[in-house]
């Protein structure tokens, strides 16, 4: 009976045609994605509640964390261009297998949040290899709708990991949280282990012969995506951390209500992902990107009118469809972008992107709010995400695929 209730969650989520040699990746999205979320959604309250550690010292550890994972990311890439994707992916997991278990018996502050910090850079080794060996196992036709869901893989984790957590954390015994989620990551090494393939059938014959470094200092095209990525991304960082923040210091919103609301976001990705992907197949790249990341910056300015609860729904749901078109889109383009032996340095940069929004987002956000308020906040995202979108749409163009076959959930 469980058995026919995954197949049937499955094919209500993936459909029937996911090629077959994504699903031990997508399983692996899933898996890592409850096991990170079941730990990053406490590990601040732990830090700050357990450890003792000040703000100050949390936020200087995520910033240290941010910028060490970027740097991380594209190495991790470059290495996999060379030695594989597989074994990179390998050491990802056992990033979880060193922190975790130090996090459940540290007591002394300096040394946990060093820790703490460690872990996205560790976790990171692996994350470039694993965007990039999508590109190495299925055809170029097919890659923008298996990005597509392996996002959908993602969110279903996300979905899983917080209440996970919340169970194993009951009593707020924090080393049960830290070892139960190094067991989860135990058995995703485990799985990684088993079913990722040495080569995928679509990955290059000889590894490169040739600096990744030079070729990208080069690539104006691929730099200018860059550019548009970090901008899109501070976007996406405004939505995760400016905006709880103003809603409930600045209109007044119980934080158990932002719970519920911003829940929409895993939930529509999970169940309309691919059918958003399918509907805009034959739209070109460079005009799916020009649309998303406006949409993710310009509802924000509805909050300069009012911040109620419907207003605050509508802000999450455009943003989400926004994002749906945005992440998949963008990690086909840079798959389109990057020479084939250099595909996973490539994705290391891109991933850096993110690490560098997430360093800068808050810390400017928050500034900008302090000094101007929260109305100029709004209208900088807005900004913000409007010039996103002309710079990937410019950057993209020359680089739009022909309409191509996405899978149909069923």
């Amino acid at each position: 009976m469980l058995a026919g209730l995954v197949r049937r969650l499955y094919r209500l989520v993936f459909g029937d045609d996911v090629e077959p040699a994504l699903r031990p990746v997508l399983a692996l999205g899933t898996v890592g994605a409850v096991a990170n979320s079941a730990v990053f959604t406490y590990v601040g309250i732990w830090a700050l509640n357990d450890l003792g550690a000040t703000q100050k010292q949390l936020a200087a550890g995520f910033l240290v964390g941010a910028l060490l994972a970027g740097a991380m990311g594209y190495l991790g890439g470059h290495l996999s261009d060379h030695l594989g994707r597989r074994p990179l992916m390998l050491a990802g997991w056992a990033g979880n297998l060193i922190v975790l278990p130090i996090l459940a018996f540290v007591h002394d502050v300096w040394l946990g949040i060093a820790v703490l910090a460690l872990e996205p850079m560790l976790g990171s080794i692996g994350s470039s290899a694993t965007t990039a060996i999508v590109a190495d196992l299925v055809p170029e036709e097919k890659q923008e709708s298996s990005y597509a869901a392996l996002r959908v893989a993602n969110n279903l984790g996300v979905s899983i990991g917080p209440p996970l957590g919340a169970l194993l954390l009951i009593g707020q015994h924090w080393p049960r949280l830290f070892i139960g989620v190094a067991l989860l990551s135990a058995g995703g090494w485990v799985l990684a282990y088993r079913t990722i393939p040495e080569r995928g059938a679509f990955a290059p014959e000889e590894p490169p012969t040739r600096g990744s470094f030079a070729v990208i200092r080069r690539d104006r095209a691929f730099l200018i995506f860059i550019g548009s990525s970090i901008l899109a991304s501070m976007t996406y960082v405004a939505f995760e951390t400016l905006l709880p923040i103003s809603l409930v210091q600045s209109h007044g919103l119980a934080p158990s209500v932002w719970g519920f609301l911003v829940i929409a976001n895993p939930i529509l990705v999970t169940f309309l992902q691919l059918r958003l992907t399918r509907a805009v197949s034959g739209v070109p790249a460079s005009v799916k990107l020009g649309i998303a990341m406006p949409m993710m910056g310009l509802p924000f300015l509805l909050l300069n009118v009012t911040a109620a609860i419907p207003v605050v729904l509508l802000i999450v749901v455009v943003f989400v469809f926004g994002e749906m078109l945005w992440i998949p889109t963008s990690q086909s383009v840079v798959a389109s972008l990057a020479p084939a032996d250099l595909r996973g340095a490539y994705m290391g940069v891109f991933g850096a992107s993110w690490a560098i929004a997430w360093a800068l987002g808050p810390f400017s956000g928050l500034q900008v709010r302090a000094a101007y308020g929260d109305a100029v906040l709004w209208s900088c995202v807005a900004v913000v995400g409007v010039v996103a979108g002309v710079a990937g749409a410019a950057a993209a163009r020359g680089h739009d695929r022909a309409p191509a076959e996405v899978a149909s959930p069923a």
